[in-house]
């Protein structure tokens, strides 16, 4: 018997190729009548398809009383009403653990091309300016303090990283971790005051929504740097933008944005920034990693085994 999936919208092609391969997919994307088209699938219809930046909730779930799992590809999960879900009985996997050392990898390119300003002398070369002006001196990451908001697996995977230079890593979280030897904060405020650098590795959501206020912006202060790897939504973006323009910090290094794929002029415009176009997991290795963990955990729920990395 070959088994049905619902396709949310495009995949890897390599992870779509493996699923038309092994299943029969249906692709809700394509659909002109969505509405009618999930009522023609919905006495087969028992496994989704999907990433977690598209938008998936409660009126897709009540038109498929058969659905079962959510199988997601991404670390994030944010597009999908998970409490929805859970309302159903329907499971949901996403993919953390593989994404967390290509996401890391960027985050410390975030923070070496901002503090070291590579970008920026990057270009001042291409323009032919060393050949009439002096670069001005830049400052510098070993040795810094450096305070990760979330120690999950790309939280630690930074905190590696940081530790090759030497640096002091303080976390954030929801509570200690007993096996993490770095300083602990339980305010983020306090966290900023004590760090240089501040990197965001928190999942999206209504929990982290402006986590990243104005009051921290400050405390971060003037000689302070800004990395964001996980969601636009836990930055308030304008406060972010009214310090940047006023001094109240010394710079950012930004891959993800509050409404993507625009991105606010003023960021556009801001010398002391660098923007990436949310590719944090976004090389060949890892994305393949990444649908092969959400066939993974589809063949294991037909199979009738656990899955291998439900939503906690």
């Amino acid at each position: 018997m070959i088994h049905s999936v619902l396709q949310i919208g495009p995949l890897l092609s390599e992870t779509e190729a493996a699923l038309t391969k092994d299943y029969e997919v249906h692709r809700y994307d394509r659909a002109e009548d969505k509405s009618t088209f999930l009522d023609c699938i919905a006495s087969t219809t028992r496994v989704i398809a999907t990433r977690g930046d598209y938008q998936l909730g409660d009126e897709v779930f009540a038109k498929l009383p058969k659905l079962q799992l959510v199988a997601s590809s991404g670390a994030g999960y944010d597009g999908i009403d998970v409490i929805a879900a859970r309302r159903r009985g329907i499971s949901v996997t996403h993919t953390p653990g593989v994404v967390s050392e290509c996401v890391a990898d960027l985050a410390f390119g975030l923070v070496l091309s901002t503090v070291r300003r590579i970008v920026h002398f990057d270009a001042f070369v291409r323009q032919g300016r060393w050949q009439s002006e002096k670069p001005d001196l830049g400052s510098k990451v070993w040795g810094e303090r450096i305070g990760i908001i979330g120690l999950g697996g790309i939280g630690r995977a930074i905190a590696r990283r940081a530790g090759g230079f030497g640096m002091d890593v303080g976390y954030f979280g929801r509570s200690r971790q007993a096996d993490i030897e770095h300083r602990y904060f339980s305010d983020i405020a306090e966290l900023a005051t004590w760090a240089r650098f501040l990197v965001i590795a928190v999942p999206g959501g209504a929990a982290t929504k402006g986590l990243v206020s104005s009051e921290v912006l400050r405390a971060l202060g003037a000689d302070g740097y800004l990395f964001n790897v996980a969601r636009g939504s836990v930055v308030d973006e304008q406060a972010l933008i009214r310090a940047l323009a006023e001094g109240a910090i010394a710079g950012a290094g930004l891959d993800v944005f509050a409404n993507e794929p625009l991105v606010p002029d003023a960021l556009l415009k801001a010398p002391n920034v660098v923007l990436q176009p949310h590719i944090g997991s976004g090389s060949k290795y890892t994305r393949i990693a990444m649908g092969q963990c959400v066939l993974d955990n589809i063949a294991a729920y037909f199979d009738n085994r656990p899955l291998l990395t439900p939503v906690a």
